[in-house]
């Protein structure tokens, strides 16, 4: 049975590599013009730049975090 498994297996493995690849004609696969490249530049910019100001509210908040640890830290030795 094991014998008939792996000779299974590597019919399989051989039959996937005889196969031709169906795959897309690369000369047809951009055929848009420069505005639709312009557009889709635009629609990216927009999103980057309303993902900075959420960036760096990120990190103000993990430093607020950081020194807020420290902070309690420091309030909790103070109060023994």
């Amino acid at each position: 049975m094991k014998k008939f498994k792996s000779l299974l297996m590597g019919l399989s493995m051989l039959a996937l590599i005889i196969e031709p690849a169906f795959a897309v004609d690369t000369t047809k696969t951009y055929s848009s013009g420069i505005l639709v490249g312009s557009f889709l530049a635009f629609c990216a910019l927009i999103i980057l730049v309303q993902l900075m100001p959420t960036i760096i509210l990120l990190v103000g908040f993990i430093k607020g975090l950081i020194k807020g640890e420290g902070k309690q830290a420091a309030y909790s030795s103070k109060k023994n």
